[in-house]
């Protein structure tokens, strides 16, 4: 909970200091906005680390093959990035490549979600057999 209120506040703060920001000048707020981002993301890298760990162990009881845990993984860190690169550049005024930064991020998950595709079709396959 702790670290929680933490990023609330750092959030809120660099929120309105951007906001001040952009009116006068509109680079400072968006590397402010990246700053920030990038705070965010060095305070919750240690509890992505274990929620993976914990996804990880979760699939050896479970005994899912790696394939099939690391697709969902890595759909789950594209979509977070693609979220925050999309909305990095609609604060910079790009909507456009907010767009294109999307679309990359779909593309992007389409296809490291392949292997749990070609895997589904495999074990379908087999049960049809």
């Amino acid at each position: 909970m702790g670290l929680l209120l933490k990023l609330i506040a750092g959030g809120l703060a660099a929120a309105i200091c951007a906001t001040l920001l952009r009116r006068y000048t509109p680079e400072f707020s968006v590397i402010l906005t990246l700053t920030c981002g990038t705070w965010m993301v060095l305070m919750l890298a240690q509890t992505l680390g274990e929620s993976v760990q914990i996804l990880s162990r979760l699939a050896g009881v479970a005994k899912l093959d790696a394939h099939v845990v690391e697709p969902v993984i890595k759909v789950v860190g594209f979509s977070i990035v693609t979220r925050i690169g999309a909305e990095i550049c609609r604060s910079a005024g790009e909507g456009g490549i907010a767009a294109l930064v999307e679309i990359a991020g779909t593309l992007l998950s389409l296809t490291a979600a392949m292997p749990l595709v070609n895997r589904v079709l495999a074990l379908i396959t087999e049960l049809l057999r």
